[in-house]
């Protein structure tokens, strides 16, 4: 595809220089080793087959989570979303589960959304927990609003780390967006922030090697159950 760069100047938005997030890793309660990454603009075309599969499944809205993420993944890989970043978590190279956000300013950060492929082990809270290890600890901000489009999403965010509710709108349109202050994320960090650093170099080595998509019938399983897959 041509691509008229004088003009694109206009339109692709500036980067803003953002340090990276420093990998980890967190034993699972399965006894699993989930590598906790970022990854960048290039990797996009890899993670969004894992994403599409969650378009057909209305279950605690994966379905508007999904569709808002993939379009929020495909705009940061055409150049037309700003200062975002991508956190993921594989197991033996496999995706399991990723979350977005982006830096609004310097001082405000904007959590967008936490997808987790592999349910029962909290794979989405160990995420959205590592998304805001990045906001406040590496990007050094002051606060990062937050807000939920599902019951799960509500109590896991709002309720588990006190969020205190803020006047106006969330980029996301929706509910009432939520504040996470840097005293409230470092008063929380004991009981939500795993992990353990550095990864060691085979689990890296593994993780940067190929990011595994699994099939969408196992994605949709994965979500589902067996049996509820089958009166989807």
């Amino acid at each position: 595809m041509r691509i008229d760069m004088e003009l694109e100047s206009y339109l692709r938005p500036p980067d803003t220089p953002m340090p990276p997030y420093p990998a980890k890793v967190i034993t699972l309660t399965t006894g699993s080793k989930m590598v906790v990454r970022q990854v960048f603009r290039d990797d996009v075309p890899k993670i969004l087959p894992a994403v599409r599969p969650t378009l057909d499944i209305p279950r605690d809205y994966y379905d508007v989570v999904g569709a808002r993420l993939y379009a929020e993944l495909l705009a940061w890989y055409r150049y037309r979303y700003r200062d975002v970043f991508c956190i993921v978590g594989q197991i033996d190279g496999l995706l399991v589960g990723l979350v977005n956000s982006r830096m609004y300013s310097q001082e405000t950060g904007i959590s967008l959304h936490t997808l987790a492929i592999e349910r029962g082990l909290r794979i989405g809270a160990h995420l959205f927990a590592a998304k805001m290890e990045h906001h406040i600890e590496y990007l050094g901000q002051d606060e990062v609003l937050i807000t939920a489009e599902s019951p799960i999403g509500f109590r896991r965010w709002m309720i588990e780390y006190g969020l205190e509710l803020r006047e106006g709108q969330h980029e996301l349109g929706g509910a009432a967006p939520y504040g996470l202050t840097r005293e409230m994320y470092f008063n929380s960090k004991h009981r939500l922030v795993a992990g353990e650093r550095p990864v060691p170099q085979d689990l890296m080595e593994v993780a940067r090697r190929e990011i595994i998509v699994a099939s969408e019938a196992a994605i949709t399983e994965k979500i589902l159950g067996a049996k509820r897959r089958k009166v989807l």
